[in-house]
This record gives structure tokens, sequence and C-alpha cells, in this order.
């Protein structure tokens, strides 16, 4: 059997690449959609049923209501029906009775104990969502929405996210085909260059007299990464310098301010509203300099000492107003860790300020690892609330990326830089900063570190 040529097989490996990759991309895609999709339209459907059940709840309260018209008044639509228990007795507009026969007997169940809730079902072909709000102990509200609709939705996002793999698929093989009728040359080096600066090296270089078919290439990439280098440091400077100049004058509106704060008695109500603002937003313009100083030395190399690492965490917790039995030393951890004390307080501080603001609360911070057998360690901060999104994960410690849970709340008390000091002070100490979820509910959050046993 003839061996397939060097252009063929390139080029078929890019298609078969370029389709594997855009089937996980697809996959991915789909998932991701369909399920915010449908937690959209599970939640839209939630809010309408109760405000239904507080209209119906309202009407209900007088005297001999009229059930039926109260039903009417509910603007429910073609693609929910609303199904209300009262008195043991059911009462809908449709008085169909396989209608009323849907609601599933456990979500009954759920509903006579008073509790709330949700439920799929099939039901004429097609997914229907049941949603049970009780209103007393004798009435109960049921909503049946239709999720045809979202159904019809994700069949159409199957079938462009289908075409958009075969085109893609198809964008490999011309790539391939492109790539190898005009040369394939060592690329090696180049691979090799590019993934030390993007592990942080930003010293490592090309040598132009390895390949002289790559001089010029080799050349280019030096120059970009020698300007990349310069630009890095110009920033740090230009941060450090900007948030230097800012420390004076904020330290005299910090003053003036706790002056006028101190006469705040003597201001009328809009005055001392306006202060209040005022104070809040130069105490924020204070963190956010102190955090932008922190980034720029960040690079700095870690001043590692022998360090309680247990005590450092208590201190830590009391600092925030919480108990020190929150930490737990693992089994087989070392009482002491060699590491940079003031950035590891910080860091772990931040973690722990995280999850006081938007994590319900910090649960658990255990220490681990830096034992005999190994150098590294670890520092875990679990909290109790809602997690983080797998496609968040990645990004929570760049910085100034704030989560979906601060922007819900449309807080502005956060600087968006707390997480990136952390991974910059785990980087410091040959280590990294990760997220997952907690078992149980909630996220956990990972500082690990290198290098500290002595």
């Amino acid at each position: 059997m003839r061996r397939l040529g060097l252009r063929a097989r390139v080029t078929a490996a890019f298609a078969v690449g370029a389709l594997a990759l855009s089937a996980g991309v697809t996959l991915v895609s789909y998932e991701l959609t369909r399920r915010t999709l449908a937690q959209e339209r599970e939640s839209t459907a939630v809010r309408a049923a109760y405000f239904d059940a507080a209209v119906v709840d309202a009407g209900l309260a007088g005297s001999d209501p009229d059930v039926l018209a109260l039903l009417r008044s509910l603007d429910t639509g073609a693609e929910r029906d609303a199904l209300l228990q009262w008195h043991g007795q059911w009462y809908s507009l449709t008085a169909d009775l396989p209608v009323r026969a849907a609601v599933p007997q456990s979500l009954q169940a759920l509903a006579q104990r008073g509790e709330a809730g949700a439920q799929r079902i099939h039901r004429d072909g097609s997914a229907t969502l049941v949603v049970a709000v009780p209103l007393s102990a004798s009435a109960v509200l049921y909503e049946l929405v239709s999720l045809r609709e979202l159904e019809r939705t994700l069949q159409l996002l199957a079938l462009v996210l289908l075409v958009v793999a075969v085109l893609v698929a198809g964008g490999g093989a011309a790539v391939g085909w492109y790539v190898t009728r005009h040369s394939l040359r060592p690329l090696t080096a180049v691979v090799a260059t590019a993934r030390d600066l993007a592990g942080g090296n930003l010293d490592a270089r090309m040598d132009p007299h390895t390949e002289p078919e790559l001089a010029q290439l080799s050349a280019s990439f030096n120059h970009m990464a020698d300007e990349l280098s310069r630009r890095m440091a110009r920033d740090r400077r230009f941060a450090a310098d900007v948030s230097h100049e800012l420390r004076s004058p904020l330290q005299t509106l910090s003053a003036a301010a706790s002056v006028v704060e101190r006469r705040r008695e003597g201001l009328d109500e809009r005055s001392a509203e306006a202060l209040g603002m005022i104070t809040e937003e130069i105490a924020r313009f204070q963190a956010l300099v102190d955090d932008l100083i922190e980034l720029a030395r960040s690079d700095q190399p870690a001043h590692r000492e022998a360090t309680d690492i247990a005590e450092l965490a208590r201190k830590v917790l009391r600092r925030h107003g919480l108990t020190a039995a929150l930490v737990e030393v693992l089994p087989g951890a070392a009482p002491e860790w060699h590491v940079d004390r003031r950035r590891i307080e910080q860091a772990l501080g931040n973690l722990v300020d995280n999850a006081q603001r938007y994590g319900g609360g910090v649960t658990a911070v255990r220490l681990g690892g830096c034992s005999r057998s190994s150098s590294a360690c670890f520092v875990e901060v679990d909290d109790a609330g809602p997690g983080v999104l797998a496609g968040q994960r990645d990004i929570i410690f760049d910085r100034f990326v704030r989560g979906p849970v601060a922007n819900g709340r449309g807080t502005t008390d956060g600087t968006g830089l707390g997480l990136s000091i952390v991974a910059q002070h785990a980087a410091a100490h040959d280590g990294r900063a990760t997220v997952t979820d907690r078992p149980g509910g909630g996220a956990r959050f990972r500082l690990e570190l290198g290098g500290c046993s002595e």
C-alpha cells in the first residue's frame, strides 16, 4: 500500500485536529448554552409563578372569592397553565383532568408540607416544568410551563454548531494544505522559547545561529520579546510611580475628610450623606492604590523565613473577626514553613476577605503538605457561597476581574485585584492559586506553594 505523502498526512492531521477541536468546542458550547438557557427559563418560570401566587393569595384573602375569575386574571399566556388546589378541590381554566393529573405526586407531597418546588415532566410529547408554590395550609398554586420553545431553540443551536464544526474541519484541511505547500521548517526552538516566555521567563531568547533558515524569524522574535519585557517593566514602573504619587494627596484627602467627619452631626442630611459617599470612595481609592503598589512589586523574589503557619492563619482570622478554631492543620503538615511571611499573610487575608464578602463566610482554613517527603505545601480556604462557575475559574485570578456574585450585588467595595495579588504571591513561591468546588457546596480556594521546607 502506497504511503501518503507528507503534504497529505499534514493536511489530514489538520483536518482531523480541527474536526476534533470543533467537535469538543461544539459539545462544550452546546452544553453550557443549554444549561444557561434552561436555568434562565426555569428562573423566569419560578419568578412568574411567585408573582401569580402573590396575586392569587391576595384574591383568596377576601370573603367568598371567585376562584375561576381570579385564575382568569393571571397573565399566563399560551405557554403556561395555572392550577389551584384549594380546600382539597382543584380549579383550572382548562377543566382538563390530564392537566391536573400532570402534577407529580412527589411535588404535591412537597407542597403539602409547605415547601415550594419545581419538577420537569414530559407532557404531550414535550418537556414541561411544574412549579408548586404553597399559599397556605389549604391552598397551593401549580403552574405548568411548556418548554417546547426552549427545545426548538436548542435544536436550532445544535444544527448551527454542527454546521460550524464541519466548516471548521474544512478550514483546518485548507490551512494544513497551505502550510505544507509553502514549507515546513524546524520550529522546535520557536516553540520552546515561546513556552518559556509564556511560563514567565522573560529572559528567554532564540539563538539566530542555531537554524540559519530561521535567522530572520529569530531576530524578530527576540525583538518582540525585548519590547515585551521593556513594556512590562515600564508598565510596572508607571503603576508604582503613579500609585506612590497618589498616596500623598489621598492621605491629605483622608485627613480632611476625617476632620469633617468629626463634625458630621452639625451637617444637614444631604451633606452628611455626601460626606459618607466621599469617605467611602477615598477608602476604596486608597485600597486600590495599595493593591496597585503591591502588584507593581510582586515580581520581586520572596524573602523566605521560618513561619509558624498555623499561628499566622489564626492571626488573619482574628483580624477579620473570625474564630481561630476554623484553622485545621492536616496530619503530616510541618509546623513551620519557610515562606515570605508578609506575602502569605496578605494572600490568606485576601482569600478570607473574598469569602466574607462574596462567599457567604469562611467555613474552614486547612493547612497541609510541607512534609518530610515533599517541600510543597498548600492553604485551602472554604466558603459557604454559590461557588465559582467552571468558565470563570481560569480568569477569576486576573486583574480587575470581578466574579458574578460581586457583579450581581452591584457593589463597588472591592478593587478587583485581591485574587490577582493572591496568584502573584503564589507564583513568587513557585506555586499557583486555584479554585474548585467544595464538597457539600461552596468554593474551595487553594494556595499551592513550593519549596516550603528548609
